[in-house]
């Protein structure tokens, strides 16, 4: 068992070295490689219909590298729970549709905004709170961006662009290119923030054109990745995360809560250090977002804090993240402790 694991690792990760970022997208998006995850029991057809699975060739060979573990599987793999329909779950939990200010801007809290930039993922998160987000409709990209400038010239008090999707990595370094051209011509805009999980899924995309692009921007420069357990941090994600460090790229993370994956004390501080040791500092541990079709992810807010505490008791604070959770219509995010 241990052979065909190593060996399997093995023919992944040739196959990574030699594909484009452009071509392990495609790969993922297409859902040829989702088949791999279909070797395991739990997997459910149903719930694929109900929200496709995406993965890549980097989490494939990541989960074949850790056989006796579900931190990342649990991740990726639709069961038969995400068919269940509970009362207490929404398909808009964090309230996105209600802050719509325009075409894909989401304007929720004082002095940022964030774009809706893509409706593509590289990876399809089963927790996902945008599960059921109409991308078709509200994309920040589709005319050119020329409404987010728009938007943006009539409201100076915003100082921060979040990209946002959807993954705005999958697009092209050109489409970012033409956003921020068009976003240095307004001098209240400080800060560009990129939420992302690329540096980790698909590392191959951290590229020398998307290092000039970022050296180019006269912006403060902040990363947030979405990284849950140590074990997602492969070789090839830790080299991406060291690039974006090197072009002064701060760089943050924001893990989820999440049931069967990282709702242990020993493993968010593991996954604390961890992110310290690559340039990465805590930033939030959220609480699952109540969307419908992820119940079985929730972990109880009683059990949660105990979590909290006994992270805080071993954690220095700058390592310690902040426990928040999102409640639709609030100004900011909601401590929990």
């Amino acid at each position: 068992m241990l052979l065909h694991v190593k060996i399997t690792a093995i023919f992944y990760t040739s196959i990574i070295m030699a594909k484009s970022w452009q071509q392990q997208l495609k790969n993922a998006l297409s859902g040829d490689h989702s088949k791999t995850l279909q070797t395991q029991e739990d997997y459910s057809q149903q719930a694929a219909k109900l929200f496709r699975p995406v993965v890549t060739d980097e989490v494939i060979n990541a989960i074949q590298k850790q056989p006796y573990t579900g931190a990342l599987s649990n991740q990726f793999l639709p069961t038969s729970a995400e068919t269940e329909d509970h009362p207490d779950f929404t398909s808009d939990p964090v309230g996105d549709h209600n802050a719509l200010a325009d075409q894909g801007i989401i304007h929720k809290y004082h002095g940022r905004v964030l774009l809706v930039a893509s409706g593509s993922c590289a990876v399809n998160c089963r927790y996902c709170f945008r599960r059921h987000f109409p991308y078709h409709k509200h994309l920040a990209s589709r005319h050119n961006w020329q409404a987010v400038i728009d938007y943006l010239s009539a409201h100076t008090e915003v100082h921060e662009v979040i990209l946002s999707g959807g993954d705005p990595l999958t697009l092209t370094t050109s489409s970012l290119q033409s956003l921020t051209d068009q976003l240095t011509k307004l001098n209240h805009i400080k800060t560009l923030r990129i939420h992302s999980r690329i540096p980790t899924v698909l590392p191959d995309r951290i590229d020398k054109p998307l290092m000039d692009w970022l050296d180019r921007l006269r912006f403060h420069k902040v990363l947030v990745t979405h990284i849950n357990h140590a074990d997602e941090l492969t070789d090839n994600a830790i080299n991406s995360l060291n690039k974006l460090k090197q072009h002064n790229v701060t760089l943050l993370n924001q893990s989820v809560l999440l049931k069967s994956v990282n709702d242990d004390v020993d493993t968010l501080i593991k996954l604390s250090y961890a992110l310290f040791n690559n340039g990465v500092l805590p930033y939030y541990l959220h609480l699952f977002d109540r969307v419908q079709n992820a119940a079985h992810f929730e972990v109880d807010i009683s059990q949660a804090k105990l979590i909290y505490e006994g992270m805080r008791r071993k954690l220095p604070g700058y390592l310690l993240p902040k426990m928040v959770q999102e409640v639709a219509g609030q100004t900011a995010k909601t401590p929990v402790n």
